[in-house]
């Protein structure tokens, strides 16, 4: 687009502008050749793999189910335990599996203090893998 200037004489001055044609037809002769040649591009070399008729056996860890209930007792399962006990039953665990898992459920009541020892106790013993167990859908009140 040519733009006109107010000089009295009437010369045109040379204008600058880019000219987006030749830039347009280079993009889309580069489209045609990428949409062509992309098919091309997705060769896949035939390969005979192998056929294995083995069944994965999922090994599940044993896991050690540990509540603390509002009166700060512990139960290893359904077993009530005494905290002077609660690290021998630990290592008793890890001597049966030594991937065991921990699954540690405390009531809302229950003390800090509590679950601290207990969670001190299974890592003396050697339990690496600690989980705690909630209620979904609870928020905090």
């Amino acid at each position: 687009m040519a733009m006109g200037s107010f000089n009295a004489q009437n010369h045109q001055m040379p204008t600058a502008e880019i000219n987006m044609t030749p830039l347009v037809d280079v993009m889309l002769v580069l489209l045609i050749i990428f949409i062509i040649t992309a098919p091309l591009m997705t060769h896949q070399v035939p390969v005979d793999l192998p056929r294995a008729s083995s069944t994965p056996s999922p090994e599940k860890p044993l896991t050690l189910q540990v509540s603390i209930d509002a009166d700060n007792r512990i139960f290893v399962g359904a077993e009530a335990v005494d905290s002077a006990s609660l690290e021998a039953r630990f290592r008793d665990a890890v001597a049966q599996d030594a991937k065991v898992e921990m699954h540690l459920r405390a009531d809302r009541a229950t003390r800090y203090e509590t679950v601290a020892e207990a969670m001190s106790a299974a890592r003396r013993a050697g339990l690496t893998k600690i989980g705690f167990v909630t209620q979904p859908g609870q928020g905090v009140q």
